[in-house]
């Protein structure tokens, strides 16, 4: 038993920006206890890759152009149960924190927080911990309210949230959308990160039913589903 090599925790990679996959494999690949088994830039290719390579923890953007963060956390929990979720972000907020942990994941670390601390993080969970940022348990751990529905749901948003709504249903894509109203595209994915959480759809052949259902779009603008 002595002198055995310890097994190196296998970790997997969900980005869709090659430059933060590549920064996140070095740094653990140089670290010497972790093996990048894989890796993915969108959800789809995620679910696939995932189940055959059976990480130990999956380092997982919350913010991905195919698919909500979190419902891709939940439909991996089905998937890999075995493995461990850390959800990668940044967003530092309440929202996005409760979010992902309610979705499934077993932690949550800012992109711009020092590498030592993604290491520290990769480490408690596959241990069998959870790292979540301080101050945060209570909310976590709080009753869920139940989703808006019908015309409460519908004023429940914000201006620009309804806006955003809008030009998604009508068939536009994020970039299309930052460029239609003027903000950064990670802004529109924000914005498109909030509708989902707000009324519990995570695909836009959903939001845009709703917003068919509740008279914010024409019936002939259903769209197909973009990113």
């Amino acid at each position: 038993m002595k002198g055995r090599k310890q097994a190196k925790i296998k970790v997997f990679l969900v980005d869709d920006h090659p430059a933060v996959r590549e920064g996140v494999r070095c740094c653990l690949t140089n670290d010497g206890a972790f093996s990048v088994v894989g890796e993915a830039s969108d959800a789809p290719e995620a679910l696939k890759k995932i189940k055959q390579l059976a990480p130990d923890v999956i380092v997982l953007d919350v913010n991905l152009p195919s698919l909500d963060g979190g419902e891709l956390a939940r439909r991996l929990r089905q998937s890999v149960p075995g493995a461990r979720i850390l959800a990668f972000s940044v967003h530092d907020s309440q929202e996005y924190v409760v979010r992902m942990a309610r979705c499934g994941a077993h932690g949550y670390v800012m992109k711009d927080t020092p590498t030592a601390k993604l290491v520290e993080a990769i480490h408690s969970l596959h241990k069998g911990g959870l790292y979540f940022p301080p101050g945060m348990s209570d909310a976590i751990l709080a009753p869920e309210s139940k989703p808006s529905s019908g015309v409460e749901g519908e004023t429940a948003l914000t201006a620009r949230e309804r806006e955003v709504l809008i030009l998604l249903a009508g068939g536009l894509a994020n970039k299309e959308v930052a460029r239609k109203l003027g903000i950064s595209v990670r802004t529109a994915e924000t914005h498109r990160e909030h509708l989902s959480h707000k009324l519990n759809i995570a695909t836009i052949a959903g939001l845009t039913k709703y917003a068919i259902k509740h008279g914010l779009t024409p019936l002939h603008c259903s769209a197909p589903e973009k990113t």
